[in-house]
């Protein structure tokens, strides 16, 4: 019999920013892997509120990461306390960079580097799949398999989207070829 593990407010909390920031991967990736959904105004609408709900995810990460260092009294200043948060940690700084410029002045200030550091999100998403994994194996809750499905989904998603790009380029770069192939001729 397997027994699961009630779960604690930083759990709760550090649950509820794991699928506020799967959904704020949603729409690029509905777009390009299901593009049926654009029909259904889904991906648009999703976009419509990325920002917001990634900083609320951001806010949600920030109070799991305050409750859990204050539960357990961690000293970050210790190597090994460190080294066995490193994921939680990175994932935290990356989503801190993208809180703080997540807002116009820095997408006008920033300009083309705002979406290059933007694309951290997909470092933090496999960071956060390595995290929730780590930190939650042996003492599962009723939220843990919701979590690891969700965030083990859309990194799965990402993968064939990524897959479905590269195959688009490719397909775009053999039709340039053969145009230009037959204007030189």
């Amino acid at each position: 019999m397997i027994l699961l593990d009630t779960y604690s407010l930083p759990n709760l909390l550090g649950f509820l920013a794991l699928i506020s920031y799967v959904i704020t991967l949603l729409p690029t990736i509905l777009r390009i892997v299901f593009p049926q959904t654009k029909a259904t105004g889904l991906p648009q609408w999703l976009l419509k509120y990325r920002r917001l709900t990634g900083i609320i995810a951001f806010f949600l990460a920030l109070l799991h990461g305050y409750f859990l260092v204050e539960k357990r009294q961690l000293d970050f200043f210790d190597p090994k306390t460190f080294w066995i948060y490193l994921q939680g940690i990175s994932t935290f700084i990356i989503f801190t960079l993208l809180a703080i410029t997540s807002n116009d002045w820095s997408v006008k200030r920033l300009k083309k580097n705002w979406k290059q550091l933007h694309k951290l999100t997909y470092i933090a998403m496999f960071l956060l799949t390595w995290h929730v994994w780590d930190k939650m194996s042996g003492h599962w809750t009723y939220l843990t398999p919701i979590g690891i499905v969700a965030i083990a989904g859309i990194t799965l998603l990402y993968i064939i989207r990524l897959y479905i790009e590269r195959q688009s380029q490719q397909q775009k770069l053999t039709k340039t070829s053969l145009v230009s192939a037959k204007s030189n001729k």
